[in-house]
């Protein structure tokens, strides 16, 4: 087993609590289950979020999530850079895995499919 970082992003219509709630949990379950994880393999996971998004925090909506009551979350915000994806929630989940680095499976949903297709392998 071994330590790796396992990426991801997705995009909101809006920023509204409910949507940032929704896409994170969807985010942070599909690359748990594309990567074979349990909860007791997470060690920790940071969300970041663009400055327009605002209504809440992401890792409010995962903590509902079962089993993370004990994983450490933490929420950032992203430098305002110019032409950057706007509405975006990203993520780097610290996971202990099975898997070489080359064969972690980080995950980019909705508008943010774009900001890796060199990772894409849906």
């Amino acid at each position: 087993m071994s330590l790796r970082g396992i990426r991801g992003a997705i995009t909101v219509d809006e920023n509204s609590r409910e949507q940032i709630w929704q896409a994170a949990r969807q985010l942070v379950t599909k690359i748990m289950s594309a990567n074979g994880l349990r909860t007791e393999d997470v060690s920790a996971i940071i969300f970041s979020t663009t400055q327009d998004l605002t209504a809440a925090f992401p890792s409010t909506g995962v903590r509902q999530l079962s089993g993370l009551k004990f994983v450490p979350l933490f929420d950032t915000l992203e430098p305002a850079i110019e032409n950057s994806l706007p509405l975006c929630i990203r993520v780097l989940i610290l996971a202990d895995i099975d898997k070489k680095q080359n064969e972690v499976c980080h995950v980019y949903l909705e508008g943010a499919k774009n900001l890796r297709p060199d990772l894409d392998r849906d």
